[in-house]
């Protein structure tokens, strides 16, 4: 696989972006392209390492060795067409993904690893520009109809799936447009949504059915769904985090999917921008270190904040592996992303402990103490606050972006469905509820978790749906199964 020896002759290489002071001043990708050229070299570097550890990193199992030779072969082609094996929207994770692949790639042992998102954006793009990407539409049709409840990304790899075993598929969306967190919540800048629509385009030639401002168990009435030959629940897990806290309730405290959602649809020109959901002139605090906090940083600073500060509760991480953190597992370091760059006050092991209002009702300040973890009594990492050091934040605006507790009740309350543990629904591994022909996948029966997850849940439970209706299914379970066509 690659070139013989090609991981000592190249260095990993990435995009190079537009200046932070530039690209701050709109909602495009600011990624630079690499020539064909170079990314033939990036391909090379993948080692003939015997397992790799990739595939098991990869939620999708993609054969990753293998697009990478195409790729040094100059056959994007091929390189497509193994790709789109096991991934139906390689132009989602080549932007989104945190690459679980690359933290467990060999190579990545001794050298830095092999540029494996970078490649897979540079093939699916080469795919669609070489107009290699189309319609796959089923010879035969079975008859049966099947409701994708949610048009994320297990939605939509659900939908295709089942499409393309001849089963005629609608999909159920409660926004305006389909995609569900990858239109409105991820930022513009980390993917533009006509990325969205020209996929969704291709499902809709290849006869998938969209319906949109359907919201189940609301203006969508339960009982239509038993119109069909059998559901698929992809609504994602949408119960927001609290901070359940002194002054909670005030003005100015937002949840920061609430604050992407219409910052993403102003772009789109489908609402207006309103004072109490921009950043613009104030200082703004966001609360959660993740990704989505990362996103809140980013989107912030494009509004023209103030200035703008994220709290992480966690202590800062280690730059490099620790060794109870060895290879190949996901790697608990310091990570940086391109909204850090464009500027924000970062600060670890700090919990708010109260939301201080002013006179008529508004955020003007945060209250905080520092805290540490200690080993306790059970043996587990508990929460102590260090003496005198609370602290006053001037704050205007404040973004919770803690993350999601799972999915929302209503739906499965309707339908009668059974709950996990961790209050997801309730699903085993052939994604069947406790009423048969409604199966359940994404972070709806799993919980908040990854986009290339997403994408396997969906394509998971295709097959079981489709061996439901059919008594056998040549869906693939994990990994390719038929290559299908580009």
């Amino acid at each position: 696989m690659g070139k013989l020896r090609g991981f000592l002759e190249y260095e990993r290489k990435t995009e190079e972006t537009i200046e932070a002071s530039q690209r701050v001043k709109n909602y495009k990708e600011f990624t630079k392209d690499l020539s064909p050229e170079e990314l033939q070299d990036q391909g090379a570097r993948c080692m003939d390492c015997g397992i790799p550890f990739c595939h098991s990193g990869c939620p999708l199992g993609n054969l990753i060795p293998d697009f990478n030779h195409a790729v040094y072969k100059n056959d994007w082609k091929k390189a497509l067409k193994i790709l789109h094996s096991t991934n139906n929207f390689p132009e989602f994770t080549g932007r989104l993904c945190p690459a679980p692949c690359e933290s467990s790639c060999v190579l990545g042992i001794i050298e830095p690893p092999v540029s494996i998102e970078l490649i897979e954006k540079y093939i699916v793009e080469r795919g669609f520009k070489e107009g290699w990407i189309t319609a796959q539409i089923p010879e035969h049709r079975t008859g049966k109809e099947v409701a994708v409840v949610g048009s994320g990304p297990s939605g939509l790899a659900a939908a295709q799936q089942l499409n393309r075993a001849g089963h005629w598929v609608t999909v159920l969306e409660r926004n305006k447009k389909p995609g569900g967190l990858l239109r409105y919540g991820i930022p513009d800048f980390k993917m533009e949504k006509h990325i969205i629509d020209r996929r969704l385009k291709i499902m809709e030639e290849e006869g998938i059915k969209f319906e949109t401002g359907a919201e189940v168990g609301k203006n969508y009435e339960v009982e239509k769904l038993k119109n069909f030959d059998a559901v698929v629940l992809c609504g994602g897990a949408t119960e927001r985090r609290k901070l359940p806290i002194p002054g909670a309730d005030t003005k100015g405290v937002l949840q920061a999917m609430d604050f992407l959602k219409r910052n993403n649809e102003v772009v789109d020109g489908l609402a207006e921008m309103t004072e109490d959901l921009s950043a613009k002139g104030k200082d703004v605090i966001v609360i959660g270190g993740g990704d989505t906090g990362s996103d809140c940083v980013g989107t912030s600073n494009r509004h023209g904040a103030k200035s703008v500060t994220n709290f992480e509760i966690m202590p800062m991480p280690p730059e490099h592996r620790s060794k109870e953190n060895p290879w190949p597992y996901w790697p608990f370091t310091l990570k940086s992303t391109s909204s850090h760059e464009e500027g924000v006050n970062r600060n670890w092991s700090i919990s708010t402990k109260e939301f201080i209002k002013d006179k008529e009702g508004n955020l003007k300040a945060l209250k905080t103490v520092n805290i540490e973890w200690v080993k306790g009594e059970n043996g587990r990492p508990q929460l102590k606050e260090v003496p005198d050091s609370e602290k006053e934040w001037p704050c205007d605006l404040t973004l919770l972006a803690l993350g999601f507790t799972g999915p929302e009740k209503s739906l499965a309350e309707q339908l009668g469905l059974e709950e996990d543990t961790r209050t997801n629904i309730k699903a085993e591994r052939n994604y069947q509820t406790n009423i048969p022909n409604i199966f359940a996948a994404g972070d709806m029966r799993r919980g908040q978790s990854l986009i290339v997850w997403a994408i396997s849940e969906g394509r998971e439970a295709a097959h079981h749906v489709d061996k439901f209706l059919m008594g056998k299914s040549k869906l693939p379970t994990k990994g390719p199964g038929d290559l299908p066509a580009a």
